[in-house]
């Protein structure tokens, strides 16, 4: 048996367990903020959308015709066509009810690294635009420091005319001395984004990424830097599923982060 959940069917029987982690995830946050009265969705990119956009399907055709979906890259704008929702665009909506998005990493504050995919630009577009941002992801993603699981750093979108500069400074100033252009791997020569730029990961130890924010304001300012891959002080709330069939939730109270579980049996 299999479902619809846009581009390709999701096999529900055969699914790994961090599969089922990720869907476990998507379904609970779904559930938990896409809500009837939401009109204006932002539909995010990696490999735990699809069961975002499998879930907001079942919610039903009839809440869902009044609904726009705003995609931040190509998988997700595929995602909505091939499930027959409403397709938009943020210049018509610049003002997003929800964004849900996953995430290659979550710290204990809620601040992200993304990018890992090369669509952190209109990702951070679509995250700053919603009142509410929301990331799902699996439980290898939960950590207590960003850069401890996810090791190939942080993407820094670049122009490709300055890529050269900005992979000095980042190596010899700002303290990631192995800072390095992302390759693609089908084809000879750099990844290049949907926004035609190059991508730079650069690594940092634990001690600068014990900061995040510092260090994010610190790549900005670098001539040609478009965009930097650390999400900090944006997301609402984290849905991470376990390989036991709970939800971790790390969601924010006021100033504070409060985590709980959803058991299994819910």
């Amino acid at each position: 048996m299999s479902v619809l959940t846009g581009a390709v069917p999701i096999a529900t029987t055969t699914l790994s367990a961090i599969e089922q982690s990720k869907r476990l995830a998507a379904y609970t946050a779904v559930d938990k903020h896409i809500l009837p009265e939401h009109k204006v969705i932002g539909i995010g990119s990696g490999s735990t959308v699809p069961y975002v956009v499998e879930r907001i399907v079942a919610q039903g055709r009839e809440l869902n015709k009044s609904r726009v979906f705003i995609p931040t890259g190509f998988q997700s704008k595929e995602l909505i066509v091939m499930s027959n929702l409403n397709l938009g665009d943020v210049d018509q909506f610049p003002t997003i009810d929800v964004t849900i998005d996953g995430a290659d990493e979550v710290d204990l504050d809620l601040n992200c690294i993304k990018g890992g995919g090369a669509c952190h630009l209109r990702e951070k577009v679509l995250a700053e635009a919603a009142n509410t941002f929301i990331v799902v992801a699996d439980y290898r993603k939960n950590a207590e420091v960003l850069g401890t699981n996810f090791t190939p750093g942080v993407p820094v979108e670049v122009v490709p005319f300055a890529y050269a500069q900005v992979l000095r400074k980042l190596r010899d100033v700002l303290g990631s001395p192995n800072a390095t252009l992302r390759m693609a791997k089908a084809k000879a020569g750099p990844v290049v984004t949907d926004n035609s730029n190059f991508v730079i990961d650069a690594p940092f130890p634990k001690e600068i990424m014990m900061d995040p924010s510092t260090i994010l304001a610190k790549i900005k300012m670098l001539t040609g830097v478009v965009e930097v891959g650390l999400f900090c002080d944006m997301a609402q709330a984290a849905y991470f599923g376990n390989e036991d069939g709970s939800v971790t939730v790390k969601s924010k109270v006021g100033s504070k982060v409060i985590e709980q579980s959803i058991p299994a049996s819910r």
